[in-house]
Formats: C-alpha cells, sequence, structure tokens
C-alpha cells in the first residue's frame, strides 16, 4: 500500500502541461473576476485570467460570438469554464497525456457537478452555435474560428438536446454530467463560493 501513495498523490494539487498553465500551482493575488475564485492557489496567471474575460481572447484566439453575440448569461458559463480549465490545480485524477501541437495533456471526463452542466444549458439554449464540438472542424483560414463551409447557425437547444449533451459533446468530452450533485463531495465544481473554501480539493481526492 506505501508504495501506491506516491502515485495517488501525484495526481492531486498539479497543474497539467497545456498551452497557458503554469508549472506548479500557486497564490496568484490579481486573478480577473470570475477566475478570482483561484487565486489561493491557481495554475494561471493574472493575464491569463484576464484574457479569459474577452469576447476575442489571445489564449486561442477562439471566438464566442461565431453565429452573432452571444448572451451575456450564456457567455459567463464559458467564462467560468475557461477558468476551471487554466486556473484548477484539482483536476489531476482526469489529466490523459496527448499528442497536439498546443498542449501535451487535455482532461478527459471531468464529473461536472448536475446543476453546473443544467445551468449552463439553460442559460445558453437559445444562443446561436453551428457546431457540437468546439474543438475542431472550425474554419481557421482567419486566423480565428468562423462556421465551417455548409454548416448552419442554430439554437443551442437544437445543437446540444439537453444538459448531457452540452457538457460532453462541446468539448470533446472534456466533461461528463455527473449525477452527483454540488456539496456531495463527488463531483467537480465549475462555480463555488471561495470564502467556503475550494470544493473540488475533497472531489480530486477521492477519485484519486
Amino acid at each position: 500500500a506505501d508504495a501506491a501513495v506516491p502515485v495517488r498523490n501525484s495526481l492531486l494539487n498539479i497543474c497539467m502541461d497545456a498551452k497557458h498553465h503554469k508549472h506548479e500551482p500557486g497564490p496568484e493575488g490579481k486573478l480577473h473576476e470570475q477566475c478570482s475564485p483561484w487565486k489561493d492557489n491557481a495554475c494561471c496567471t493574472a493575464n491569463t485570467s484576464l484574457e479569459a474575460h474577452k469576447d476575442q481572447s489571445k489564449l486561442y484566439n477562439f471566438n464566442w460570438d461565431h453565429c452573432g453575440v452571444m448572451p451575456a448569461k450564456c457567455k459567463r458559463h464559458f467564462i467560468q469554464d475557461t477558468c476551471l480549465y487554466e486556473c484548477s490545480p484539482n483536476l489531476g485524477p482526469w489529466i490523459e497525456q496527448v499528442d497536439s501541437s498546443w498542449r501535451r495533456e487535455r482532461i478527459l471526463h471531468v464529473p461536472l457537478c448536475r446543476e453546473d452542466c443544467e445551468e449552463w444549458w439553460e442559460d445558453c439554449r437559445d444562443a446561436l452555435t453551428c457546431k457540437e464540438n468546439w474543438h475542431k472542424g472550425w474554419d481557421w483560414t482567419t486566423g480565428t474560428n468562423r462556421c465551417p463551409q455548409g454548416s448552419r447557425c442554430r439554437p443551442f437547444r437544437e445543437v446540444f438536446p439537453g444538459p448531457k449533451e452540452l457538457c460532453e459533446q462541446i468539448w470533446s468530452h472534456s466533461y461528463r454530467l455527473s449525477p452527483a450533485r454540488r456539496g456531495s463531495g463527488l463531483c467537480i465544481h465549475m462555480w463555488f463560493d471561495p470564502a467556503r473554501g475550494n470544493p473540488n480539493k475533497v472531489v480530486a481526492k477521492y477519485y484519486a
């Protein structure tokens, strides 16, 4: 059993090997707005957290408004999703190796709390998009993502019939819809109140 301890611990409090992540987590006093819950222990820098809030972010040259202006209530979930991905040191149990030009590691099947997926879907159901997997298949000829030829803009509720499809398909199964609810210790919170501590520490430990 003792021999297994180092392996288990290596899944906790780590940053993935990806484009903007720090090598190891630590305090960041000036994290911007929605990324601020991670300021005590973050894998992102202040600059990354600032870029995460821009409509045309330099992080990946990704444009949220590819089918017209995304409503603010929807966009805030994508900002929060970016903050979780860039800043969280609690995703170790779901980090996988990947051979990609822009990152060596990714997350796969992170169990996102049911309410987080439901609220994301509810706030975005009337927003428009032309794709169900946003990781690939875009037209990048202009340097930013545009809808591929032959695709058309449709409401999220048509592209993603429910919260499960949105959470699981949009980023190539980075997330899965967990049946568990916030506070259960069994699912990752995309949203949390830092005044109450980071609930994802316990969740990562459980799965590690």
